[in-house]
């Protein structure tokens, strides 16, 4: 039962729901930062409650394309092995061995040793002796290469729960098992208890680490959470020959066999297997037995299905073929564990907006246990994680992404991709289309190759332009990788972007309306920049959280007195001004509603300039102007701004009114040439022009004045958000850095690291070939020493491609062709 007002700490009521892996290292990290009133309530028995974290094998691999899952990874590892629970260490560093049976693998492993250098993590390419060395079982003729990790290894999940129960329990917290949770209670947006068959629980905050179960809290809170549980197969052999004798838990790597989506690990002088080779096996967490019911069913606990023996027959053919000492010896146990699946394969954290004080930290695993537990308690006690966490935050979904069966879809197919290869820039193949621009049916007849972003259809080029393509001359032959989702096509309309002109679909980008008598106040308040304009001016400008960290970036019209268009990134742009925002000001998204054409190149005044009576000269619409006017028949919204360093203007309307606009648009550019060119040559133009993509060049882990936007910071306006951290600041120790390929044949993609002196400084954000330059361009976070003209290597599939820093921008410095 609940304690009493006399009898608690100082400090907020903490509820976890959860004493799985993440709730009990939740628990540790707020005790550990004075948070003491925490109460943790479990409906299983400990120490093993029967959620995921009872059954789950422990393979901690660290490398990820995430930077953010590889630092989650790294601290899980560092935490658990400074812990033990009965003289026992919970973190076992055997290390981990990632094989290649195919060139395409070996090169995938390329790619993952890449990331880890970039990431700061130990790894290097073996060659097929050391495989065999390091795993004497294997049938090495059939083995290619593997990527090696000395620092990896098996967490011991129920130890490590365990460790940090003690430890939190040692100040303050408490951990009730046999307690079910049958509702949260809330008052005025703001949660104020948990009722479990126990009894009810006051709480200031109450985090649901409940695992597959998430979505039954979830929806006990209101709040629909995007997870769906699927069965995995797991199994043990019979004890091997080869490993008689061994009285080790494990000596031998963490195996992945990825490319029959097989894992291995010992168990002394066994086998355990993990397959996700199978057809995915989605499970309805509202139909998971409890832990007493599912022992009734003679189930070992609630996350342990049956074994399904058909399912496993064709893996363990694969299991032989790879490792002949199998061929003697069978499968003696199994069963089909439950695992948390999101639609993206990321966690799902953070603070509900609409119920404020309920947290969620679901969809993780193991491998990232203690690194979410830190952040979530960063979040809790400090405001913001030392980490960024974009890729995790709960608002990062779109609606159309939240519905049942959109979750239940990209979840399976997240389970049957987890060892698959994967490009960068691969879309999801269903279900598709989602969300169209009103000129989808003018860029399919043009033939546009569409990829899919946040349920977007965005054409990347069009077949259409591919006649241009004779006109270019000769273009750099690409390797297989960089050459998928790419085409010469994109050049020519790069090419066509600097000397004539084009239209750019523009519409996914996201729109907010932010109106009322407060608004100037409050937008001026919450961002760097200086917003006291006139009526007619746009301003581009950050938000920017206490630190001093990068929010967003965002461009702000004022339309009006009271009146801003805000164009911003993603949802949780929209979810940070509501939390802000005072009474009277309303925000809201009007991206669905409305549409946006980019018209940029030397004759964009030549093509809109007739179709309205409005001045759009240079003197009579300035750069970084708004105004309301009117496209032949179509009322627009037209802003000069240009990300692609030419002249130009976004062009708003309403939805309704947007295949007329794009129409009217086509028929006046006839005669200036005009195209219509994709987001491939888009970002190649923006990176010419230096121009930063937030996500990906910058994030909440870094200040303005290292990511070089600097020129977006008023230090002398009154106040804003993140001003008393940034004056604080001292100069900066990495920079945001330009880089130019030295070969004009060599291309990058992004993620890679980068060298100085022979030894990893940064990584890559952004790179795309820059047509008008004949260079690859990439930007990077190295150190701020690096002088331009400054050598540097990028490690590109294990080879060292040179690069040069350079100075910025690189394509028109005196910015002459965006005001002319």
């Amino acid at each position: 039962m609940s304690s009493t007002p006399e009898e608690r700490p100082q400090g907020p009521r903490v509820v976890i729901i959860g004493a799985g892996i993440v709730g009990c290292s939740l628990a540790d990290e707020l005790t550990a930062r004075g948070w003491t009133d925490v109460t943790v309530l479990e409906q299983g028995p400990l120490p093993a409650p029967g959620g995921s974290t009872s059954h789950a094998p422990g393979l901690v691999f660290q490398t990820s394309p995430s930077k953010t899952l590889a630092e989650f990874a790294r601290y899980t590892v560092e935490k658990f092995s400074s812990l033990e629970a009965d003289g026992v260490s919970c973190f076992h560093r055997v290390g981990g061995l990632e094989l290649a049976t195919t060139p395409e693998r070996l090169a995938d492993l390329h790619r993952r040793a890449g990331y880890a250098a970039s990431w700061g993590i130990r790894g290097e390419i073996v060659s097929t002796a050391r495989c065999k060395e390091l795993w004497p079982l294997l049938d090495d003729s059939v083995v290619l290469g593997g990527f090696h990790t000395p620092d990896d290894g098996l967490a011991r999940a129920l130890l490590a729960a365990r460790a940090q129960m003690d430890r939190a329990g040692a100040c303050g917290a408490r951990f009730l098992d046999r307690h079910t949770v049958t509702g949260i209670e809330q008052q005025d947006g703001r949660v104020t208890a948990v009722v479990t068959d126990q009894g009810t629980f006051p709480a200031d905050h109450v985090v649901s680490a409940a695992g597959f179960w998430g979505p039954v809290i979830g929806r006990m809170a209101g709040l629909h959470v995007p997870l769906q549980p699927l069965a995995h197969q797991y199994a043990k052999t019979r004890p091997l020959a080869e490993l008689a004798g061994a009285t080790a838990e494990a000596s031998r790597p963490i195996l992945r066999f990825q490319d029959r989506d097989l894992y291995f690990r010992e168990h002394t002088d066994r086998l355990g297997i993990g397959s996700y080779a199978h057809r995915p096996m989605p499970v309805d967490p509202f139909t998971v037995p409890a832990y007493d019911e599912a022992r009734a069913r003679d189930m070992e606990m609630p996350s342990s299905y049956p074994f399904t023996a058909e399912d496993w027959e064709p893996s363990w053919e694969d299991c032989r073929r790879l490792l002949p000492a199998l061929r003697g010896t069978e499968i003696e146990t199994g069963f089909n564990g439950i695992f948390s699946f999101t639609p993206d394969g990321m966690p799902v954290l953070g603070e509900a907006r609409r119920l404020r004080g309920f947290w969620l930290a679901e969809a993780v695993w193991v491998t990232h246990s203690a690194g979410v537990a830190k952040a979530v308690a960063e979040w809790m006690v400090d405001g913001r994680p030392s980490v960024d966490v974009h890729e995790c935050d709960l608002t990062r979904f779109e609606d159309v992404q939240r519905s049942p069966s959109y979750v239940r879809e990209r979840g399976a197919r997240q389970f049957v991709e987890v060892y698959d290869v994967l490009h960068p820039l691969q879309p999801m193949e269903q279900p598709r289309p989602l969300r169209v621009s009103p000129f989808y049916a003018r860029q399919q007849q043009l033939g546009a190759f569409f990829l899919e972003g946040t349920g977007w259809e965005r054409p990347h080029w069009y077949e259409a332009n591919a006649p241009l393509v004779d006109a270019l001359g000769e273009l750099p032959e690409r390797d297989a990788w960089s050459a998928r989702y790419w085409s010469p096509v994109a050049a020519a309309e790069a090419k066509a972007t600097r000397e004539k002109v084009a239209l750019y679909d523009m519409t996914p980008l996201r729109r907010l309306e932010v109106t009322g008598p407060g608004a100037l106040a409050f937008l001026d308040r919450m961002t760097s920049n200086n917003l006291r304009k006139k009526p007619g001016a746009v301003t581009y400008t950050l938000l920017l959280d206490e630190t001093g960290g990068i929010c967003s970036d965002l461009t702000v019209a004022r339309l009006g007195p009271d009146r801003f268009q805000v164009g911003a990134n993603s949802p949780a742009d929209l979810d940070r001004l509501l939390r802000h925002a005072p009474e009277g000001v309303q925000v809201r998204d009007i991206t669905s509603g409305t549409c946006c054409i980019g018209v940029w190149g030397p004759l964009a005044r030549a093509l809109v300039q007739p179709l309205t009576g409005d001045d759009f000269s240079h003197k009579g619409f300035g750069y970084f102007r708004a105004k309301q006017t009117y496209l032949g028949h179509v009322p627009v919204t037209a802003m000069r701004l240009s990300y692609v360093g030419e002249l130009g203007w976004e062009l708003y309307t309403t939805a309704d009114l947007g295949l007329r606009l794009w129409d009217t648009l086509w028929e006046a550019g006839r005669h200036l040439g005009v195209v219509a060119a994709g987001r491939s040559a888009f970002g190649s133009l923006r990176l010419e022009k230096g121009y930063r993509s937030w996500g990906t060049d910058m994030t909440g882990e870094h200040t303005p004045f290292e990511a070089g936007l600097g020129f977006a910071v008023r230090m002398d306006k009154e106040d804003f958000v993140g001003k008393a951290a940034l004056q604080r600041a001292g100069e900066p120790t990495r920079r945001l850095t330009p880089l130019l390929l030295d070969d004009p044949a060599a291309v990058v993609l992004g993620k890679e690291p980068v060298f100085a002196d022979g030894v990893p400084a940064g990584y890559v954000t952004s790179a795309s070939y820059g047509y008008t330059l004949g260079r690859c361009v990439a930007y990077a976070w190295l150190p701020a020493g690096l002088a331009t003209g400054t050598g540097v290597h990028i490690e590109y599939f294990g080879e060292k491609v040179p690069a040069t820093v350079a100075d910025e921008p690189l394509f028109d410095p005196g910015m002459t062709r965006i005001r002319r």
